[in-house]
C-alpha cells in the first residue's frame, strides 16, 4: 500500500462497522462523517446532543435520515456513553468527537465499562509523505512520554498490530537513537539493541526489529549502505520507533510541515482502536484517521 487513496479502497472493501463518536456536534467532525457515509465507508452512532447534532448537521448538509447513522441523545458524559457502546459490542471503533482528550481517555480507562486491557496505549501514526515509495509508520509521538524497554515493547506490539490491518506483513521496525552504535551513556540505543536482540529470540513476534538506528539510515538505503550498516530494516523500515515523546512529536511535525505529509493516526492498545484526532484537524485528516482505524480493527 502507498497511498491514502488505497488505504480508504481498502476500507471500502470492509464496510461492515460502526463507529462510535463521542459528541458528534462539531462541524469538521461531520463533515467527516459525510464524506465516510458518501464513500460507503461504515455506519455511525452520533452521541450527544440530538438538538446540537441536527443543528450542526444542517449547517453542513448532512442527511441525519440515512440508514447509516443512529444518534444517541445525552445530556451530559458523551466520552462514557460513546465508549460504552464499543464495550458493548454495538460500535467497533471510538472516535473523539468535540470532547476533551482527558475525558475519553479517563472514559477508556474505565474498569467497568471501558477498553482496557491492562496492556499500554500508545499513538500510532501512517504518513503519506511526497516522493517517496510507501507509507510509514511512526510510533509513539503523543501519548508515552520516556517509555521503559517493558512499554516499548508494548509499543513496537500495538504499531505491528496496526500495521497488520494495511497488510504490512512482518514489518521491519527501526528503533531509533542518534546514533548506530551501542553507548551505555545513552539509554536510546541500549533500548534498542535489547529490544533487536528480544526479538531475535522470538520474545517480540510478528515483526522484524533493528536498532539503535538513527534516522538516515532508517529510511535512506544510501545513507545506511554510507555507514556500512546491512539488515533487512535498514533504509526499509516500515515502522519508525521513537525513543521519547519529544523526538516523536518533532518528527511528527517535520513531515507535516516541511514535506507536506498527509497523516492518519489511531491509539492502540486498548480492545478497540481509537480516533483521537485534534479538534483542530480537517475533515480530511479525520477521514484518513478513521480510514486507518476501520482497516485495522479486525487485528483488535
Amino acid at each position: 500500500m502507498k497511498t491514502f487513496t488505497e488505504l480508504k479502497q481498502q476500507a471500502q472493501r470492509q464496510n461492515d462497522q460502526v463507529v462510535s463518536i463521542a459528541n458528534a456536534a462539531d462541524e469538521e467532525v461531520l463533515l467527516a462523517v459525510k464524506k465516510a457515509v458518501d464513500q460507503s465507508l461504515c455506519s455511525f452512532l452520533l452521541v450527544g446532543s440530538k438538538t446540537e447534532i441536527e443543528k450542526i448537521a444542517s449547517i453542513v448538509e448532512l442527511d441525519l435520515t440515512k440508514e447509516q447513522l443512529s444518534i444517541i441523545h445525552v445530556d451530559n458524559n458523551p466520552s462514557d456513553a460513546a465508549v460504552k457502546a464499543v464495550h458493548d459490542k454495538k460500535a467497533d471503533i471510538l472516535m473523539k468527537g468535540n470532547v476533551s482528550t482527558k475525558d475519553l481517555l479517563k472514559a477508556v480507562l474505565n474498569k467497568d465499562s471501558g477498553l482496557r486491557t491492562g496492556g499500554v496505549l500508545s499513538h500510532v501514526a501512517l504518513f503519506e509523505i511526497p516522493n517517496q515509495d510507501r507509507l510509514i509508520f511512526l510510533t509513539d509521538a503523543a501519548m508515552n512520554l520516556t517509555p521503559t524497554l517493558q512499554e516499548k515493547e508494548q509499543i513496537i506490539n500495538n504499531a505491528v498490530q496496526v500495521a497488520g490491518g494495511v497488510n504490512i506483513s512482518n514489518p521491519n521496525v527501526a528503533v531509533l537513537a542518534a546514533v548506530e552504535v551501542v553507548n551505555p551513556a545513552m539509554k536510546a540505543t541500549v533500548d534498542a539493541a535489547l529490544l533487536t536482540q528480544m526479538q531475535k529470540r522470538n520474545q517480540i513476534k510478528g515483526c522484524i526489529i533493528d536498532g539503535p538506528l538513527a534516522f538516515d539510515n532508517a529510511v535512506s538505503s544510501k545513507a545506511a549502505s554510507h555507514k556500512d550498516i546491512h539488515s533487512e530494516v535498514a533504509g526499509n523500515a516500515d515502522i519508525l520507533m521513537v525513543p521519547t515523546i519529544e523526538v516523536g512529536n518533532a518528527l511528527y511535525k517535520s513531515f507535516m510541515y516541511f514535506a507536506d505529509a498527509k497523516v492518519a493516526a489511531v491509539i492502540s492498545g486498548a480492545r478497540a482502536p481509537i480516533v483521537l484526532t485534534s479538534r483542530t484537524d480537517t475533515s480530511d485528516s479525520k477521514l484518513n484517521s478513521l480510514s486507518l482505524a476501520l482497516v485495522s480493527s479486525k487485528s483488535f
